[in-house]
């Protein structure tokens, strides 16, 4: 695969920017230096690592599998050699506050392939080359390694940890919004499939489906916020025991950083963890009936994705939307009349103006929702099962169902708005706030408010489609 420039400023700035202890570090291996190298590489072997540390009274040395080569070369008996004779006692360490460019060079300079990484006295690991490259080439990949190989909860949580690190510095490093929550995505799909197999009996992994819905179902999640999660059911199964393993999973994304919603769309809800025919018979009961929170839920399940069990069955509940739903004009009037739920009518432009300090901002109200969930409308008006908003908008172009240039309009402005979201969010964070949607007008430069003022317009001409299209203004 060629490298191209962005890919080379791109690695070259993980390596200013990133430390030794945002990379991935081998576990410390012992062994004792009277033991022979046979069974040395007996142990090495059942703990499927490539080096050991040796300790020899106060020296601590390190013995890899070059060092076996070394040893095999000599020709004498592995049996007859203690271990000591074959490690290297020099040991190049390193802070694990120093820079992954100072480790690089350590590993250059001395020619070799590993660095013991000391806190003090104390090691914390083995930073391997082949790690660092990795981790500057795709530092998701050690992520996703963490995700597969958690044994538990605790694990889970050091990998979500780390999938908050690499968001800040794949921000700082000038990847683009729409790659970083795909990159994100993807890894918390992971996250929470694993999460589900750790706690859910494999029988009911198999006859079920997990989803997650909202901003984690179109893949435009990146700070964790609010769970939105359901499970569906095989008609038919019982499942034991349902109740404790929905608190356990609720209740482990919660310690994992991933807030309950307030709203209660979790499994921890009888409503939202039904078998397939009663799921289907809320759904009519979304379109049909009388109940004001209908097209609130609906909007939710209609972002679903499938992240583990049983794919087919989402699937089906899709198809059953869409074979019930009839283009039914009066539902889609009352479904897109929700973009001027938060409109903030000709006042937007005096509160981008003010210099008040106590003026705030939100985000998600007056920029990002109503960009999304305009789309879902077209979408749902159009029984379309692409799920990311620039997604559904590309076929919808495809379609002639939306102009070309004004979707082209939307989706810059969404990545606008998210960036924005999440540069704010960061600050937020770092000065040890809990990260949310507001912004103070006074804290935008000038830069920022002239791309919000023109995000903020591209909305208003989106709302007054919809309107005209959906006569919005009838209801």
């Amino acid at each position: 695969m060629t490298t191209t420039a962005p890919d080379v400023q791109r690695e070259m700035l993980l390596l200013v920017t990133a430390r030794v202890r945002d990379a991935y570090l081998r576990r410390p291996v012992y062994v004792d230096a009277a033991l022979d190298l046979a069974s040395v590489c007996r142990e090495m072997a059942r703990l499927n690592v490539t080096g050991v540390l040796v300790r020899d009274g106060e020296r601590l040395g390190l013995f890899t599998t070059t060092d076996l080569r070394d040893a095999v070369v000599r020709g004498t008996s592995l049996e007859r050699v203690p271990v000591r004779d074959a490690a290297r006692f020099e040991l190049i360490t390193v802070r694990p506050d120093c820079e992954l460019f100072e480790a690089l060079w350590l590993m250059e300079r001395h020619r070799v392939h590993r660095l013991v990484v000391c806190e003090g006295a104390q090691v914390l690991g083995v930073l391997a080359q082949l790690d660092l490259v990795s981790f500057v080439a795709s530092h998701s990949h050690i992520v996703a390694l963490q995700i597969d190989e958690a044994a538990n909860v605790a694990d889970l949580g050091r990998a979500a940890a780390r999938i908050d690190s690499m968001i800040e510095l794949l921000h700082d490093g000038g990847i683009k919004i729409e790659r970083i929550a795909r990159l994100v995505n993807d890894l918390n799909a992971r996250l929470f499939a694993r999460l589900w197999s750790l706690l859910a009996p494999p029988e009911l992994v198999a006859n079920s489906c997990l989803v997650v819905m909202g901003s984690e179902g179109r893949g435009e999640q990146i700070l964790k916020t609010d769970q939105d999660n359901a499970l569906l059911l095989r008609d038919g199964y019982e499942p034991a025991g349902l109740d404790a393993v929905a608190a356990q999973f609720n209740g482990a994304l919660s310690e994992l950083g991933y807030p309950p919603c307030p709203g209660d769309i979790m499994l921890t809800n009888p409503l939202w963890r039904q078998p397939l025919a009663a799921f289907r018979e809320t759904i009519r009961d979304w379109l049909f009936a009388a109940d004001p929170q209908g097209p609130m839920r609906l909007a939710i399940f209609f972002d679903a994705a499938a992240v583990a069990g049983d794919r087919s069955l989402l699937d089906a509940a899709r198809d059953h939307l869409d074979n019930i739903f009839a283009d039914n004009d009066a539902f889609l009037a009352r479904f897109a009349s929700a973009v001027d739920q938060f409109s903030a009518g000709g006042g937007w432009w005096s509160w981008l103006t003010t210099r008040r300090d106590d003026t705030q901002l939100d985000l998600k109200k007056i920029g990002t929702f109503p960009i999304v969930h305009g789309v879902r409308v077209l979408a749902l008006q159009h029984r379309l099962r692409e799920l990311g908003t620039a997604a559904r908008l590309r076929v919808l172009v495809e379609r002639g169902a939306i102009d070309g240039e004004l979707a082209r309009d939307l989706v810059d402005a969404l990545h606008c708005l998210m960036g924005m979201k999440l540069t704010h969010q960061l600050r937020q964070r770092a000065a040890g706030e809990t990260p949310g949607n507001l912004v103070r007008p006074a804290d935008l430069g000038s830069l920022e408010r002239d791309a919000l003022n023109q995000a903020l317009a591209i909305v208003k001409r989106f709302r007054a489609l919809l309107a005209q299209r959906f006569r919005l203004d009838a209801l």
